[in-house]
Order: structure tokens, then C-alpha cells, then sequence
């Protein structure tokens, strides 16, 4: 297939990011607290204050605004009663910008693009400090990984890669059982880039 030519997208249901997305976003605390809504399916403030380790009434207001911005939605499907807020990720993902829907605040991207390359640093960080446990057999459980790859690909490959990519993602998270009692919340960042960078 030659660059550009009937490539499927890699995130067909990608939505642009507004304004309000990237601003809530672009705050260490939601990130932390929509990645920990994702991670465990769906959530109510108390539970997220006991993750977190932040008071729930502050999450409750961090919840409001990523509900806002429509980053996440209530549940009320998982509600006790009526006055029992839980909360879920809203299905789908996001991208902060592209040549076909490019950013409307530069500088609001930029701030959360980097927020974003500070949280791939500290998670790279927390598995380079783990990894030599690993290694040594001092810990016998894998807890991350990291690992590189060299292809020679051309535009419309790689995109299809990266798109089989999230497909496979996607598919093992739909047959996960949520029950499951062996579960715990891995974080997968990917990141790539070519030689003329």
C-alpha cells in the first residue's frame, strides 16, 4: 500500500481534543485520578481518595471537572442508590492534535504534551529502578518492561502497525475479566519515532 493510500486510521474513533479536555488534562492530579477511574473500570470519590491518597472532596471536584471537559462520565448502572455517584472513562480516545484538526491553544497543548512526556519519565524511571531487582532473580514477578524495536516501514505501515497495535490493546481489555483477582493496573505507554527526528 503506498503512503497515505487507504490507511486505516489508528484511532478511528479518535475525537479532537477541545480546550476544556487538554486544561483538565493538563493537571497532574487528573490525569492520576482518570487514569485510576480507567484502571479500575469505574469508581466513586472514596475510592479514589483510598487509591490516591488525596481527600475525597477534592477528588470530587477533580471528577467534576474531567466530567465537564468529557473525559469521563457518570455510572449509574454500578450506583447503590440513587445518591451514589460512580464514575467511568467516556468510551473512545482522544487526540491532543493533528493536520486535520489541529489545536485551537498552541501553548495549552504544548504545556499538556509535556505533562505527558513527565509522566512517561516517571513511569520509565519507576521500572529502570525496579529492573534490576528483576534481573538479579531478587524479584521474580514481572511488574514492566521495556523494550525497543528497529523497523524499516513506511508511512502507511506503520500507521497500520500502531493501529494493530490498539486494536490488540483494545481486544485484550474487552475479554478481561473484572473480577479477576490476579488484576493489576498495567500502564502502557508507546512511543515512536523516526530517523529524521
Amino acid at each position: 500500500m503506498a503512503e497515505g493510500e487507504n490507511a486505516m486510521p489508528v484511532h478511528s474513533d479518535a475525537k479532537p481534543a477541545t480546550t476544556a479536555m487538554m486544561k483538565a488534562y493538563a493537571h497532574p492530579l487528573r490525569r492520576r485520578i482518570a487514569r485510576a477511574v480507567a484502571g479500575r473500570g469505574h469508581a466513586r470519590a472514596a475510592d479514589l481518595a483510598a487509591d490516591l491518597g488525596i481527600p475525597a472532596n477534592s477528588i470530587s471536584f477533580h471528577l467534576r471537572v474531567l466530567a465537564a471537559a468529557g473525559l469521563i462520565e457518570e455510572a449509574p448502572e454500578y450506583a447503590r442508590d440513587k445518591r451514589d455517584r460512580v464514575w467511568k472513562s467516556v468510551e473512545g480516545s482522544w487526540n491532543v492534535g493533528s493536520p486535520e484538526h489541529p489545536i485551537a491553544d498552541e501553548v495549552l497543548g504544548g504545556v499538556l504534551m509535556n505533562a505527558l512526556a513527565d509522566d512517561h519519565l516517571e513511569m520509565l524511571r519507576k521500572v529502570m529502578v525496579w529492573a534490576p531487582e528483576y534481573v538479579s532473580g531478587r524479584d521474580p514477578v514481572v511488574h514492566g518492561t521495556f523494550s525497543q524495536a528497529n523497523l524499516r516501514l513506511n508511512e502507511a505501515e506503520f500507521t497500520e502497525l500502531e493501529r494493530r497495535i490498539q486494536e490488540a490493546i483494545k481486544e485484550i481489555g474487552d475479554a478481561h475479566d473484572p473480577d479477576d483477582p490476579e488484576t493489576r493496573v498495567w500502564s502502557l505507554d508507546i512511543i515512536a519515532a523516526d530517523d529524521t527526528l
